[in-house]
């Protein structure tokens, strides 16, 4: 079993853990500076995913706990056609967040022969747990980010996050915005999106988690879009 170090939410790192698993460079995250207005329109288009790190807490847990029971309740079944993984190990959501980024967009980002190629091949037909189980073993992709972290011309990682802080994904597929959370048992469905208002849907959603939280300032959102 692989072990993974706790991810810092830093478009430079995160870039050069993307283009180490074999994403093309042709692809980069960026912060998003605000959730309304003019910033949403500063990010480059089009955006492909967008993560939200935010503070794993007691209003998280009550909100994903009902979250789970409707989906009981409704006997609602994950779309096939999206790629979702369970979280397995700790510390290991920031790297499933950008796995979701990139895997439900493997139509468009070129993917080189590598590290996350390989995993998504292998995960083809799996289920989110046995996704999630498979990544638990891809020791090379968990040592991947370790090394980023480790190269010395990495920034210092004073912005490191703390282990009690999450990532999720948003991404369009289909015509809808899903939340792609490795801690729930299957993609949220929140509605109707296009690949031009992806950004805007996901940011609404972003705000509604902060209201959630109105005492905590640990959020932060950054998106997957063409290098300028």
């Amino acid at each position: 079993m692989a072990v993974s170090l706790p991810m810092e939410s830093n478009p430079e790192t995160m870039n050069k853990y993307l283009q180490k698993l074999g994403v093309s460079n042709k692809w980069r995250m960026v912060d998003v500076m605000g959730l309304e207005g003019d910033p949403l329109k500063w990010v480059p288009r089009p955006v492909l995913a967008v993560i939200l790190l935010f503070p794993l807490s007691e209003h998280y847990e009550r909100h994903r706990s009902q979250q789970e029971n409707e989906l009981q309740v409704e006997s609602q079944q994950p779309p096939k056609d999206v790629f979702h993984l369970k979280q397995v190990l700790s510390n290991v959501c920031g790297t499933i967040a950008l796995v979701h980024s990139v895997a439900n967009n493997t139509n468009t980002i070129d993917l080189e022969d590598g590290l996350l190629k390989e995993y998504l091949k292998s995960a083809s037909g799996l289920d989110a747990a046995a996704k999630g189980a498979l990544l638990e073993n891809s020791t090379n992709i968990l040592r991947a980010y370790e090394e980023v972290l480790n190269s010395p011309n990495n920034p210092a990682n004073e912005d490191n996050e703390p282990v009690n802080n999450h990532f999720i994904t948003f991404i369009h597929k289909n015509g809808n915005l899903y939340e792609l959370d490795g801690r729930k048992s299957i993609p949220i469905n929140h509605g109707p999106t296009t690949p031009e208002t992806l950004l805007e849907d996901s940011a609404k959603i972003c705000l509604e988690f902060i209201a959630r939280e109105p005492d905590n300032i640990g959020f932060n959102v950054v998106a997957l879009v063409p290098a300028q």
